[in-house]
């Protein structure tokens, strides 16, 4: 084997019909080499398995102390459709080629508030207060003109 080359062997192989796909653990030997990008692993992986390397799923490398081997574990999906119902979302959205969708918060808009940050508004506001640890309405007492007793919430 020359400098710069890496040879992939794959074992432990099984075809999982349930999931539709295959799966298997690879080796990956790569003398003078740091390591192989998982992206060069795909596409020889698709190669060998011909198949496309979209529908190609690499994860959980380590490379052994000394350095020259990579194992890991590899997932081939019957079509892409299968892998991006079956994937993790983590997996899905490292790959560069599947369309983006938004993560952000206001993508998916705005949440609702919890009761505890409006409760802590209401504390602000003065409308509650906390006592022992529970929260209580504060109840302002007013004496009418004609002596009888009326609460008004503050």
């Amino acid at each position: 084997m020359s400098e710069g080359t890496a040879t992939i062997r794959t074992r432990k192989f099984l075809t999982n019909r349930l999931l539709n796909r295959r799966q298997m653990v690879v080796d990956v030997l790569h003398p003078g080499r740091a390591t192989v990008p998982k992206t060069e692993i795909r596409e020889k992986l698709g190669r060998m398995y011909k198949t496309t390397a979209d529908v190609v799923f690499c994860f959980g490398f380590k490379t052994q102390f000394g350095g020259g081997k990579t194992t890991g574990f590899a997932l081939i999906y019957d079509t892409l459709d299968y892998a991006k119902k079956l994937e993790p979302k983590f997996r899905l959205a490292r790959r560069p080629c599947r369309e983006q969708e938004e993560w952000s918060q206001a993508a998916q808009g705005k949440k609702e508030p919890s009761k505890e940050s409006a409760w802590r508004e209401e504390i602000q506001s003065g409308r509650r207060k906390e006592v022992n640890g529970q929260f209580c309405y504060c109840v302002l007492r007013v004496i009418s003109h004609d002596g009888i007793n009326a609460a008004v919430l503050r």
